[in-house]
């Protein structure tokens, strides 16, 4: 695999336009893939104003806002890496709800959240309408290899010892988790852009050659 050094800068640039060469007449669902140690939520934000830049209405969510209720989420108790992996993300009302909608003919009404964790309550969000031509930014972990409807997917990668070290120590037992959708469905292959974060302030391209 090849590996290209770019700056942070640089990176959000060629994200924004590789997604800005997408149709204007349709929605543009993107994915940010990535641990919290990789920070997806970070770099989806950064590119929120570099779109509009580009002319695209930019919409963020969060994956972490399309939980399930705690009640289902921690039935096996609060460390389980496999009902991790599985069972936390609500797939099914994320579709529903946020993706399903920016299909081609399709509304494009979205709840920009559903679930307030802190809370352990629904988050009470009003439906938002997202333009034709406009832009999804949805970051979150472990979403590739669900079969989510998704037109750009941007994986972040982390070595193990990256991920282990920058992890942590309280969410540690979340790491198998990660090594498990690595060997699974191996994202640096499934994504459309790979992106190595072993230091946030050195990226690296990973291409396939």
């Amino acid at each position: 695999m090849d590996v290209r050094a770019i700056s942070p800068t640089l990176l959000v640039e060629l994200i924004a336009d590789r997604i800005a060469q997408e149709p204007r007449d349709a929605w543009v669902r993107v994915a940010i893939d990535g641990a919290p140690a990789a920070e997806p939520g970070r770099l989806a934000d950064e590119l929120v104003d570099p779109l509009k830049l580009r002319g695209r209405p930019v919409l963020r969510v969060s994956a972490d806002d399309f939980l399930r209720p705690a009640s289902l989420r921690l039935e096996f108790g609060r460390t389980d890496p496999d009902v991790f992996y599985s069972e936390w993300l609500n797939v099914e009302a994320l579709v529903r709800e946020v993706l399903g909608p920016l299909e081609r003919g399709g509304s494009g009404h979205v709840l920009p959240s559903l679930w307030d964790v802190a809370a352990d309550r629904a988050s009470r969000a009003d439906y938002v309408d997202l333009p034709a031509g406009g832009v999804l930014l949805l970051d979150g972990a472990l979403l590739l290899g669900r079969g989510l409807p998704l037109d750009v997917t941007v994986h972040l990668w982390l070595s193990d010892g990256a991920l282990t070290r920058r992890t942590p120590a309280d969410q540690l037992w979340t790491v198998p988790a990660y090594k498990r959708y690595g060997d699974e469905v191996d994202p640096s292959v499934a994504a459309d852009i790979v992106v190595r974060m072993d230091d946030a302030r050195h990226p690296a391209l990973l291409g396939r050659g």
